[in-house]
């Protein structure tokens, strides 16, 4: 696992977006940064679960947080401009940023991948990153120093048979994150991405659904990583692909 111990507020008094923050890494990365003192803003498509995570993070006595429910798949580049705009009037700025929702589509032969599960894994993985990603950016670099965060995968770096769109996607995701951070290398942002590795996930369940969970990372186990980006002590990395677990798929 990745190696970064932590103190108990080092995320005080941040702002924190994480979206596909209703379940899986997304909630625990919400949870996570709360418990340190952050102001966790929930962004998901489900908002009973968004509301969920909202309580539990208020049962531990973190910041109050809030929530945006948004469906990735639908929202137009004015519902980020819009959001980023409500962000600034409620908080005054944000600090970091977890862009942590995709969907998977399903897994199967290049030459059978289906047109739609085609456009909805590029709409959510890679056109709502873009269309966010340009809308935050102005709103973190107001800040003095912030960390706009991507997730990827082992399949985003090296293609694997059957993984067709969703591994694409995370190659695109990995370029995107490359290319933001060369640009505003000499700015107060700094732009990386997460390589969770294999975590007992929906998604995981979904992808190896014969797997042993029992040799899967939870998904607290590899928030160590999610912590060091988010947190001050990574002020001097940027364009880089930070694996939570020494081996990660």
């Amino acid at each position: 696992m990745f190696d970064f111990k932590c103190e108990a507020s080092e995320l005080a008094n941040k702002v924190i977006l994480v979206t596909g923050a209703g379940d899986g890494i997304g909630k625990q990365a919400a949870l996570t940064y709360a418990s340190l003192g952050a102001t966790v803003i929930l962004l998901g498509k489900t908002t009973k679960k968004l509301e969920d995570v909202y309580d539990l993070i208020v049962e531990q006595n973190s910041p109050q947080p809030a929530i945006i429910p948004l469906d990735l798949k639908g929202a137009t580049k004015q519902n980020y401009i819009d959001m980023v705009a409500t962000i600034k009037s409620q908080f005054g700025r944000l600090d970091g940023a977890l862009l942590n929702a995709a969907i998977l589509g399903e897994l199967s032969p290049f030459t059978q991948i289906h047109d739609q599960i085609w456009n909805d894994i590029m709409q959510v993985n890679v056109n709502a990153q873009y269309l966010l990603s340009q809308a935050l950016l102005p709103l973190l670099q107001s800040t003095n120093s912030a960390s706009l965060v991507f997730t990827t995968s082992g399949v985003g770096n090296k293609g694997k048979a059957y993984w067709g769109a969703y591994s694409i996607s995370k190659f695109a995701t990995e370029g995107m994150m490359q290319v933001i951070a060369d640009e505003y290398d000499t700015t107060s942002v700094r732009t990386n991405a997460i390589n969770p590795g294999a975590t007992d996930t929906n998604m995981r369940s979904i992808a190896y659904p014969g797997e042993n969970k029992q040799n899967l990372a939870a998904p607290t186990d590899i928030m160590p990583a999610y912590i060091y980006l988010m947190s001050d002590k990574s002020s001097h990395v940027n364009g880089q692909v930070i694996n939570a677990q020494a081996a990660s798929n």
